[in-house]
């Protein structure tokens, strides 16, 4: 059977990026023998266009049929001034919370061939392999209650409650773990624990699920912001971070710089497993719509084709393709071909296509 995927190019620059994954599921299924059943619907700022909403009962129903999700980014400046639950962004959300996708993977990767381009120098990111596993449907940004309401005197309050349970702190540290066991067995559980009665909590059940389930896997615990102060410090010390939904989000951006682009880096958000062995997924690239170079043909579109090798790899056990997809874009880079964001003095950038055919290139170079 066909693996059925629904792609989500959305705004700005995602279907330019969104081009080149349809490239490469056309190359797999050409010359792997990967069957795939795409179709394609509107999320962001052109579903609001279009439909009047961020996204869709139809396109949330579409997305639960399918056996993965691509979304490619959404957003732009023209939208900015919406109410928030029509503004892009809540597509994203409702996509995240209707799909029960939890636990968000963000590898950060030093590729060698970019490591002058990193903020930091060559010594402490050389090598440089993180990833960052974040609880994505729980914490501050979904919990209740929360608003803006006026309290009189000309004062306004803002309210955003941050809440984790037991289940939902277990489930995303089960992930961390299981991820840890197959790459260097370490996992750093990062909350507030000195302040926070959730980040107390926090530390005491991923704890508690550690002797219970995964003794074997090496536990460290670190505050957050300890935590970002480390990752510009010695980033070689982590392995797997696992963390709440606010710090996730911003230790795993900051992490990012430190590979040189947001323009090279996938992701991956991860639902629980069904008894039919089936899990909701989606992956997207971790960089944003750029509506700013939308159109002109110039994104990078490695994130995107780095979030097809997770997909592989997660979802439909691809390892080997996933694996060559990886090396292909390694081998690109190293042979100097570059797009703009990660272009340095000498280089001639290349466009999104470019980059894209080059990729597909190397991996008929390695298929043969």
């Amino acid at each position: 059977m066909p693996h059925k995927i629904l792609l989500l190019p959305g705004d700005g620059i995602g279907p330019e990026v969104m081009a080149e994954a349809k490239r490469l599921l056309a190359w797999l299924a050409d010359r792997r023998g990967i069957a795939f059943e795409t179709e394609e619907a509107l999320i962001g700022g052109a579903a609001y266009e279009a439909e009047g909403v961020a996204l869709s009962d139809a396109s949330i129903a579409r997305a639960k049929a399918a056996d993965a999700v691509i979304l490619a980014a959404v957003g732009g400046p023209q939208w900015d001034n919406l109410p928030f639950h029509l503004r892009p962004e809540a597509g994203l959300l409702a996509a995240r919370k209707e799909l029960e996708l939890f636990a968000n993977l963000r590898p950060a990767i030093v590729f060698e061939a970019l490591i002058e381009s990193s903020s930091l120098k060559p010594d402490v990111v050389r090598g440089l392999d993180i990833m960052i596993v974040r609880e994505l449907t729980g914490g501050v940004y979904f919990g209740e209650p929360r608003g803006i309401t006026d309290i009189g005197n000309g004062q306004r309050r803002g309210v955003n409650t941050q809440v984790y349970t037991t289940s939902e702190i277990h489930r995303v540290a089960r992930v961390a773990f299981d991820l840890a066991r197959v790459r260097q067995n370490r996992v750093c559980s990062v909350e507030k624990a000195n302040v926070m009665e959730s980040g107390r909590l926090w530390r005491e059940e991923v704890a508690a699920l550690h002797a219970k389930e995964y003794a074997d896997v090496a536990l460290s615990n670190m505050l957050a912001d300890n935590c970002a102060m480390q990752l510009l410090r010695n980033p070689r010390q982590f392995d797997v971070i696992v963390t709440d939904n606010l710090f996730g989000d911003m230790l795993s951006d900051e992490a990012s710089m430190l590979t040189g682009s947001l323009g090279m880096l996938p992701s991956a958000s991860l639902g629980a497993t069904d008894a039919n062995g089936k899990r909701a997924a989606l992956y997207e690239p971790i960089h944003g719509s750029a509506p700013d170079i939308a159109g002109r043909g110039i994104a990078n579109p490695l994130a995107m084709i780095l979030s097809v090798a997770m997909m592989l790899r997660y979802s439909f056990g691809h390892g080997e393709e996933a694996d060559a997809i990886e090396t292909a874009v390694q081998s690109v880079l190293n042979s100097g071909i570059r797009t703009g964001d990660i272009a340095s003095p000498g280089h001639t950038p290349v466009g999104t296509k470019a980059m894209g055919e080059a990729v597909i290139a190397e991996l008929d170079r390695l298929n043969a």
